[in-house]
This record gives C-alpha cells, sequence and structure tokens, in this order.
C-alpha cells in the first residue's frame, strides 16, 4: 500500500514540521517514505507545502501529481490543491483559516477547526499537529502510538518544552472525529 500526502499552509504554521513527523513516524514503522518540501522565498507568511509518500514497498517517484490526501491549513491552500485530490482522496481542512472548498463527490472532506483545538489543547501554533491527529483518526495510515513516539523522539530541542502539549494536540485532534467519522473512513 502506498499514500501520497500534501500538507499545505503559510511558512511558520509547522507545515514542514508536520510533514517530517509522519516521515519519521513511518521510518520508526519500518515503512519505506520520501519528504519533499516547498516553500517560498519569504519563508514564514509565505506559502510552504511539503509531500510524503508512505508506503510498505520502495517508493519509485516523490512527486505526487494527485495526492491521495491534502492537508490544507489555510484557504490558498484548500483552493489550489484540493482539486489536485486523486479520486476517492481525503481532503483534511482547517476551517479556522479556510472556507470549505466545494469538493467533488468522490473527495471525502474532514473539516476541523484546528486554531481552536489547538488552542483548548493548550497552544494555538499547533494546529498542524491536531490536523494530523484528526487526519490519523480517519484515516489509519500510521498508528497513533507510533506518531506520539516520534514526536519524543524528533521534537527539536528548542522546543521541547512544547512535548506535552504536542501531545494533547495530537491527541484532541483524533479525537475531534467521532466514532462514526473514523468508521466511515
Amino acid at each position: 500500500m502506498q499514500t501520497s500526502i500534501v500538507i499545505a499552509g503559510f511558512g511558520g504554521q509547522g507545515v514542514l514540521f508536520a510533514g517530517q513527523l509522519l516521515a519519521h513516524a513511518a521510518l520508526d514503522a519500518r515503512k519505506h517514505v520520501t519528504w519533499i518540501p516547498s516553500y517560498g522565498p519569504e519563508m514564514r507568511g509565505g506559502t510552504a507545502h511539503c509531500t510524503v509518500i508512505i508506503s510498505d514497498r520502495p517508493v519509485g517517484s516523490p512527486l505526487a501529481r494527485h495526492p491521495e490526501i491534502v492537508l490544507a491549513m489555510n484557504q490558498p491552500s484548500a483552493v489550489k490543491y484540493a482539486p489536485l485530490i486523486g479520486l476517492g482522496g481525503l481532503l483534511v481542512v482547517n476551517t479556522s483559516l479556510a472556507e470549505i472548498p466545494a469538493t467533488r463527490p468522490d473527495v471525502r472532506l474532514i473539516p476541523v477547526a484546528a486554531n481552536e483545538v489547538a488552542e483548548a489543547a493548550g497552544d494555538l501554533r499547533l494546529a498542524n499537529v491536531v490536523l494530523l491527529g484528526a487526519l490519523l483518526a480517519t484515516r489509519p495510515i500510521l498508528p497513533a502510538p507510533v506518531v506520539e513516539k516520534a514526536l519524543e523522539r524528533y521534537l527539536p530541542e528548542r522546543h521541547r518544552h512544547l512535548l506535552d502539549a504536542n501531545r494533547a494536540a495530537f491527541r484532541a485532534g483524533y479525537a475531534s472525529q467521532d466514532e462514526q467519522t473514523r468508521l466511515a473512513a
């Protein structure tokens, strides 16, 4: 099985970290993985996205023209990447910063008020981790404990004081998807 994921938003929203976290967790789960970052020259405040491909077999190409999953952290990202999702794909949208775009009937929409969930969990800056939790509750590409363990192992030293807040945000995002939502995936 191979899954391609695009995570997109403004620089400074933790887009690249969310992708790195997934990539590290996938490696820890003994999966094949690629992580390709892309960001504008202005970095913070500019556009940023990354592509993560997780597979049981070696990955033939790190590019994903029609990703199975898109995590859109803001409106420009939702507008740009939602139309690219492959058949039967999944769109996870941060409805705190984006209106829900019109989607095709073959694309499943997961709206998450990620900023509000992150703030309630302890830190508004962790909306990226909230969205990862919601994604994995809906489509269990990797087991949640593997991602939490990756948080412990790979959170940069300068952010170690946010480890508990990251765990809480991830769990809150996961919990934001009720049982029925998880079963419908």
